[in-house]
């Protein structure tokens, strides 16, 4: 007799799984999907700056040419040399004055600041809340506002013409960087200023020594948002500086568009050379950066 071997069934797919391959790819594909997006955006928001530094290698012809040159034939390395000698636009010297102004502000920002934020966070007297409650809420105060108030403020003290009233506002605080370090103070353990002061330490002593070490990343935050910004700042030194000697770049690249508008190529070198620092600080500092913004989040 021939032996009869059992029959096996053919496997049926068993309910959902159809769905939950579909789910597995969804879940794989959504990454992809995440980072082309980013890609994608960054690629957009570098597009500008490509198109700056290449004009500036380019000649005039070329930068207004149809069909667009993306790239510079031949490569014109000279146009940054002659912005640096370029009569009536002394690039070293008002890259002193902005390193001094944005300087000086984001050494007043973080020293007044950190001071506030610090009093905001672990102090504690009448009426914190309230005064922390009316700090910020001048961030809802137009700038242009308190502009006119303060001009003749500084007017009458015989401070225009000088970079005075540019810098010493910032040893005076700003609401948004005093917000963001009281959050930053918050999530200190109480229990490092209360053991200090067991041990006789006076608060400046634990605010200077103890307490301060602690928010480095977030004080690297507030100086180098505090430098970027400042580093940009047109209106301000447009109504107080007088002297051309006493521009900053933001400033001198606009005296330098005004009196040479058709050397575009010299005048996107010049704009390149002015965000060449930046990048420089933004490079120099992004970790420090991305780790106190960070710890902003997690600790608030």
């Amino acid at each position: 007799m021939t032996p009869r071997w059992p029959v096996t069934a053919e496997p049926h797919s068993a309910p959902g799984a159809g769905r939950i391959g579909r789910s597995a790819v969804r879940r794989r594909l959504a990454p992809m999907a995440r980072h082309a997006l980013l890609a994608a955006v960054a690629i957009a928001l570098m597009v500008p700056f490509y198109w700056m530094l290449s004009s500036a290698l380019k000649e005039n012809s070329q930068i207004f040419a149809r069909p667009l040159h993306w790239w510079p034939d031949p490569v014109q390395w000279d146009n940054f040399l002659r912005v640096l000698r370029y009569p009536g636009f002394p690039f070293l010297r008002f890259l002193g004055n902005s390193v001094l102004y944005a300087g000086g502000v984001s050494l007043g920002t973080v020293i007044s600041c950190a001071a506030v934020g610090y009093g905001f966070a672990q102090l504690r007297f009448p009426g914190r809340d309230l005064l922390f409650l009316i700090t910020v809420s001048t961030m809802l105060i137009p700038a242009i506002v308190i502009f006119i108030p303060t001009f003749v403020l500084f007017k009458s003290l015989g401070l225009v013409g000088t970079y005075a009233p540019l810098i010493l506002p910032a040893f005076l605080g700003n609401a948004f960087f005093i917000f963001l370090l009281r959050q930053f103070f918050l999530g200190l353990p109480v229990e490092l200023a209360d053991a200090a002061r067991i041990d006789g330490a006076g608060e400046f002593r634990i605010f200077w020594q103890i307490m301060l070490p602690l928010v480095r990343p977030a004080l690297l935050v507030v100086g180098v948002l505090s430098f970027l910004w400042t580093w940009h700042e047109f209106f301000g030194p447009l109504i107080y500086l007088s002297e051309r000697s006493q521009y900053p770049l933001s400033l001198g690249l606009f005296a330098f568009r005004a009196q040479h508008a058709t050397e575009w190529s010299l005048l996107l070198a010049a704009a390149t050379l002015t965000t060449l620092p930046l990048l420089v600080v933004f490079a120099c500092a992004q970790r420090y950066i991305l780790q106190g913004i960070t710890f902003t989040g997690i600790k608030g």
